[in-house]
């Protein structure tokens, strides 16, 4: 009876230690003759970690970039390539990368064989942050093109103003490109040259990052601005195929007419009846609004129109100016420019963004800035004052998916971090 527990005990103990011991080593038994069993262990394969889908152990890397004038022949021949291996970069034919676009100041690098010659095998180029050019010296494809993995993380970011946007977003630690995105998305709603120090904002998206670098910015969630004591959500919702952003509503925030014709400038001068003029020195009407902005600024037009007029005026009073008629009501014009842009003539069509000219200070100007009139029926009215109507809204029919939408933003823009 004794034995027979001891028996039980022993087979018992041997499966705990199998088990147990199966936590530490894997093992299969390879026979060694009649009745005997002989135990190895397994070697599991260890990771292979890869740069620009090389593995990093087979070579020895260096790393440098690209220096003024510098071109990809020239890094090339420092090396002892094999016969013939530049040649066949260069007449290779590939027109995924033109030998000559690398740029100063990028980085690069080279990969060489482990062994006593020390041959170099590649030659990666980062183009940019995320895409790359590998060039090889002996393989059947010379140069192929790749990118590196990107990582997607959802940020928040929120503010007040209290000098500007941009200054807003980099006090808060966050990306000042979004500043530019705000921009676009409240173009036709809020006039970003007119801040107060009271607005603030709240906007949720994602970043995008190369292992610890910003690369760009992702989808927009959804945002929130207040100017002036004016609440503005900005809802995005895809209809007919197209992702746009209505405000609380379901009204499109986009409008037929943008804001204004100039991204992050100043009213330096207003619409008035009675002016001193900074020139003459008598008042006289000024039926338009002056931006302020450095000589160069690009500039918009604010809506779909017809240029009807595009002149060179240096010695008359509104200098350079484009004019354009939008529809049977709206017309506006853009003075004192240094400039038109590529295509701007008379007759010709522009979209609403579309850079028409570029801030000057030709004609009677004391110094650069844009001259901006807006006619309704003819007569001039006050561009800061002008309420343009809407695209279409939300579709009756897409108003519950809408909802669902705005319900699930709200509370995102809500969420204390």
């Amino acid at each position: 009876m004794i034995r027979k527990h001891w028996k039980i005990i022993t087979v018992v103990s041997v499966l705990i230690l199998t088990i147990a011991g199966s936590c530490f080593y894997t093992y299969h038994f390879i026979p060694r003759g009649r009745g005997a069993m002989v135990a190895d262990s397994i070697q599991v394969p260890r990771e292979v970690i890869q740069l620009y889908g090389l593995p990093v152990d087979s070579f020895d890397i260096q790393f440098d970039e690209v220096r003024p004038n510098q071109m990809l022949l020239s890094i090339l021949s420092e090396y002892n390539l094999p016969e013939g291996a530049i040649a066949r970069l260069v007449g290779s034919g590939n027109p995924a990368f033109d030998l000559r676009k690398i740029r100063a100041g990028n980085k690069y690098a080279l990969f060489f064989n482990n062994d006593s010659l020390h041959t170099l095998r590649y030659l990666v180029y980062e183009h940019t942050p995320i895409d790359y050019v590998l060039f090889a010296m002996a393989d059947s494809m010379p140069i192929r093109m790749g990118q590196k993995e990107v990582t997607t993380i959802q940020r928040r970011a929120t503010g007040s103003i209290r000098s500007s946007l941009w200054n807003a977003m980099v006090e808060g630690g966050a990306n000042p490109v979004m500043a530019n995105e705000l921009s676009e998305i409240y173009a036709w709603t809020i006039d970003f040259f007119g801040l107060q120090p009271a607005d603030s904002f709240c906007v949720v998206y994602d970043e995008q990052y190369v292992d610890t670098l910003a690369v760009g910015l992702g989808q927009i969630y959804g945002a929130y601005f207040r100017n002036g004591g004016t609440e503005y959500y900005a809802i995005p919702f895809e209809q007919d195929s197209i992702v746009s952003f209505y405000d609380l509503e379901g009204q499109s925030l986009r409008k037929a007419f943008l804001k204004a014709p100039l991204r992050f400038s100043r009213v330096s001068s207003h619409f008035s009846n009675s002016r001193m003029h900074p020139v003459l020195k008598i008042r006289r009407p000024h039926h338009g609004v002056d931006y302020a902005a450095p000589a160069g600024t690009p500039v918009q037009s604010i809506g779909d129109g017809k240029v009807i007029e595009a002149s060179h005026g240096y010695n008359r009073g509104g200098g350079n100016f484009v004019k354009i008629k939008h529809n049977g009501v709206y017309s506006t014009a853009y003075l004192h420019l240094k400039g038109f842009a590529k295509g701007i003539q008379t007759g010709a069509h522009v979209k609403q963004g579309d850079v028409i000219g570029y801030v000057g200070a030709t004609g009677l100007a004391t110094g650069a800035h844009l001259d901006f009139r807006f006619y309704m029926n003819g007569k001039p009215i006050d561009p800061l004052k002008v309420e343009a109507p809407p695209v279409e809204p939300v579709h009756e029919a897409n108003r519950a998916a809408f909802d669902s939408v705005k319900t699930r933003v709200i509370q995102l823009l809500q969420t204390v971090n």
